[in-house]
């Protein structure tokens, strides 16, 4: 498993307004692509946003990043010209516990 995480540090003014972006738009386009087995929203303390992707294999990965990613950032960029700051980081699943 894979998983893609998407952080964003957001303007207190922007923070309701992206919230529902991400929930009533952008997920759920980018799990339109069918690349991804599911996405989880977070939201700390302090207002940071995580959205926590999950793929089967780095082969999606680099599928949704040449095909997607570029068009659906453009559409984030569009909203939300400023205010915002991303980072991206790439995690390989190494060992599960059950519960």
């Amino acid at each position: 498993m894979i998983t893609y995480e998407v952080t964003a540090t957001v303007r207190e003014d922007l923070r309701s307004r992206y919230e529902v972006f991400l929930r009533d738009r952008h997920i759920p386009d980018v799990l339109l692509t069918g690349l991804f087995e599911g996405a989880h929203l977070l939201r700390a303390d302090d207002g940071r946003f995580r959205v926590r992707y999950e793929l089967a294999e780095h082969e999606a990965l680099e599928r949704y990043l040449t095909t997607h990613a570029a068009r659906l950032r453009a559409d984030t960029q569009a909203h939300f010209p400023e205010g915002i700051e991303f980072a991206r980081e790439v995690w390989s699943e190494l060992m599960v516990w059950p519960h």
